[in-house]
């Protein structure tokens, strides 16, 4: 089973990437917020992967975080969500508020999401809320951070996607300057 990827990024799209490692490319599904985190075409990525096989199709779906893996793996664990399913949830938002919304057993945070009926909510809150406890807390936004959050929604950028950038901007830096992440995370989001 393949676990890991890294190659080089030769095609990418909001639902999947082709990644090239040693001549032979990969569609790997991705959710949004993995495809925003990703550097441009031509660029050398590092992917973690979740191997799917049934008796019909062998596909691959990767996570920018063991984090967003892990959640994923839990999720296709529920009865009735399969990968697609389970991608697209995690598109919904950030991996700590599906986390969040599931252990507090907020159904219209789950039911907003695209394919995610009633029942579907019910069952992945009854079937997940007391195995994601590792992941209930994330590391804590800064002020900065937040308010840059909430001024690139006001430009129209959602909020899982503004949170990836500000993740990217960042890459493990404390206390940048408002003007600064602002800037980077704008950066990164216009180059897409």
């Amino acid at each position: 089973m393949i676990a890991h990827l890294r190659g080089k990024l030769i095609e990418k799209a909001p639902s999947r990437l082709v990644v090239e490692a040693n001549g032979v490319g990969y569609e790997i599904f991705v959710p949004l917020s993995t495809f925003t985190v990703m550097p441009g075409e031509g660029v050398e990525v590092s992917l973690d992967i979740h191997t799917h096989v049934r008796e019909d199709i062998m596909a691959l779906y990767g996570f920018s975080s063991k984090q967003e893996r892990a959640v994923f793996e839990r999720l296709i664990g529920v009865s009735g969500i399969g990968p697609r399913l389970a991608v697209t949830i995690l598109s919904g938002g950030s991996v700590e508020g599906l986390v969040s919304a599931i252990r507090k057993g907020d159904l219209a945070r789950l039911t907003a999401i695209p394919g995610v009926g009633k029942k579907t909510a019910e069952r992945i809150v009854v079937e997940l809320r007391d195995k994601l406890a590792e992941f209930a807390e994330g590391p804590a936004k800064s002020t900065v951070e937040m308010d840059v959050i909430s001024a690139l929604e006001n430009l129209g950028y959602p909020h899982p996607i503004a949170e990836a950038a500000i993740r990217r901007a960042t890459e493990g830096e404390t206390d940048v300057a408002f003007d600064v992440l602002f800037k980077r995370s704008l950066q990164i989001l216009t180059k897409g």
